[in-house]
């Protein structure tokens, strides 16, 4: 009996020494994660526009300033420095570029619409053209020039030239974010600038 209780006693102490080193190793399996911090700020699209500075003949006067307003004193044959230019400001999102040109000159005189069309520039609808590929300025900015240089008709007479005082060409710059839309037009069209 004493043998039996001796046997029964190493065996408690073994079962007991296995639960111990069970329990002493038993660990709940775990994890932890990083904190994802989101920071969010405001895209946008930011433009200006001007040309050269130059004479009432169209000619240049400081290549360095740029204005938003220039007189020109008409004559038939000659060509003038006109290049209005617009410039997508660094850190604008990628962006359509549009113009409204407004013309009371006459296409007999001037014609804009070739001005436009050589210079790269989309006739959308009236008088509202775009450029085909958007502008990304994301790191540095871009400069669209909307043409560089008008000539007066050789066939204008002083008479047509005298009929049109005080006329212009007014062009307006318009850009909107590429992002959501598929092409110029149906930016245009979401846009409805008035």
């Amino acid at each position: 009996m004493k043998k039996a209780k001796k046997i029964l006693l190493l065996v408690l102490c073994a079962a007991l020494l296995v639960s111990a080193s069970v329990m002493g190793t038993l660990a709940y399996l775990t994890s932890t994660t990083d904190t994802v911090q989101n920071t969010f700020t405001v895209g946008k699209v930011v433009i200006t526009m001007d040309e050269a500075k130059v004479d009432e003949y169209g000619v240049p006067v400081n290549p360095e300033v740029r204005v938003i307003n220039n007189g020109y004193k008409l004559i038939p044959g000659h060509t003038y420095t006109k290049d209005p230019t617009i410039h997508v400001e660094e850190g604008s999102e990628p962006c359509y570029v549009f113009v409204k040109v407004t013309s009371t000159v006459g296409t007999t005189i001037i014609d804009v619409d070739s001005l436009l069309r050589a210079h790269g520039w989309t006739h959308l609808d009236g008088n509202i053209w775009y450029q085909v590929d958007a502008v990304d300025a994301r790191t540095t900015v871009q400069n669209v020039v909307v043409f560089d240089k008008f000539t007066i008709s050789k066939d204008a007479t002083a008479a047509t030239l005298a009929s049109v005082p005080g006329s212009l060409i007014e062009v307006t710059a318009y850009a909107i974010q590429k992002d959501g839309f598929n092409n110029a037009a149906e930016a245009w069209n979401a846009a409805n600038f008035s």
